[in-house]
């Protein structure tokens, strides 16, 4: 799998009409980071370039992009999932839009390095532990549709993790490492 660079088309979505609405446009670059920093990113997001840091509650997340955002514990979201074609794209720009306190960011590039990489992967165990817990646990049978919901964005994310986080994070490394993707042929650094 080779890395593919969502910023460009994130920087092509400023000021015009957003794809998947009528007539609004996107308020701003999400490539930026997030108005509460990095430093305040949700410890579940996976590594990559987009992030949620302090995000509100409202549950608006998984709406736009499912495959994408989940929820914590509290209803905050964070991107358990980077976007990899333009459709994919404009759904994550559709949450940051949508969530009231533009708490997403785009600039992790500028942040994760390979070792910084290396580490979330090690202590990827943390993070599964926590989404098999709401995965599977009271919020899956619960009698409230965001818990359900969140429930199954837990689940999507264990898949992820499990099946192909690992390819998609060493091309990601690649592309950390040498400034671009890596060609076809080309050997990706290992986690």
């Amino acid at each position: 799998m080779t890395y593919w660079d969502p910023i460009p088309t994130v920087r092509a979505l400023v000021g015009r009409p957003h794809p998947l609405w009528r007539g609004d446009r996107v308020s701003r670059d999400w490539s930026g980071p997030a108005p509460d920093g990095w430093e305040q990113r949700d410890w579940r997001g996976v590594p990559g370039p987009f992030y949620a840091a302090n995000s509100d509650n409202c549950l608006t997340g998984r709406q736009c992009a499912p495959d994408h955002v989940t929820y914590d514990d509290h209803g905050s979201e964070f991107v358990y999932r980077q976007p990899r074609t333009p459709a994919e794209v404009h759904a994550l720009t559709c949450a940051a839009e949508c969530e009231p306190f533009g708490s997403y960011g785009g600039d992790g590039d500028a942040h994760w390095t390979p070792e910084s990489v290396r580490d979330w992967w090690r202590n990827r165990a943390r993070v599964r532990e926590w989404a098999v817990g709401v995965g599977w646990g009271p919020w899956a049978t619960a009698l409230s549709d965001w818990m359900n919901d969140a429930a199954g964005g837990a689940r999507a994310y264990v898949a992820h993790i499990d099946g192909d986080l690992g390819e998609y994070l060493r091309g990601y490394l690649f592309r950390l490492r040498e400034g671009r993707p890596a060609r076809v042929g080309e050997g990706l650094p290992g986690l």
